[in-house]
């Protein structure tokens, strides 16, 4: 039997989390594992920081000096995750989210705080999946498709296209 347990934790205290938000996120981390065809017993941890508690991880664990949107922090390489010697589930890692970072990023590209949500986790997830963007290339454009397949999955595709049309009409 398939099974995901999304560990939830909201360290911050500054900003509400919205009434759907963790049932969102725990609905991201399942659409993830679909698309990505796993199959057995899976954890993974989420964290809800402020931007200093988000900007410490990021000096600690990348040497950057400033607040970020999502760290992802996997529990292996290749898809070999740690075992929770417990429960026997493969431990996939954790995803630390800045609760202030979503909301500047919604008002920002001008989506709802629900898309950002979700975009953020799924995002984080395929980082801990193995997934990387950061060198650019084919790896960041497959990347960017599998998280737009997710999100249209869940019924949060983007509202517009990549495609900027100049033609006057």
């Amino acid at each position: 039997m398939d099974k995901l347990k999304v560990s939830i934790s909201n360290i911050q205290k500054d900003i509400k989390i919205p009434t759907g938000i963790r049932l969102l996120v725990r609905k991201c981390c399942h659409a993830v594992l679909r698309a990505e065809n796993m199959h057995g017993m899976y954890e993974v941890s989420v964290s809800f920081l402020d931007n200093a508690q988000i900007r410490e991880l990021n000096h600690d664990y990348r040497n950057r000096d400033a607040a970020t949107d999502v760290l992802s922090f996997p529990s292996g390489e290749n898809r070999k995750f740690d075992i929770n010697a417990e429960t026997g589930a493969e431990m996939l890692g954790d995803i630390a989210i800045s609760i202030p970072k979503v909301y500047e990023q919604a008002e920002h590209y001008g989506h709802s705080l629900q898309r950002e949500f979700a975009y953020l986790t799924v995002h984080s997830m395929l980082h801990l999946l193995g997934y990387d963007h950061e060198q650019g290339g084919i790896a960041a454009v497959r990347m960017r498709e599998k998280e737009e397949a997710v999100l249209a999955m869940l019924g949060l595709q983007r509202d517009s296209s990549y495609v900027i049309n100049n033609e006057e009409g």
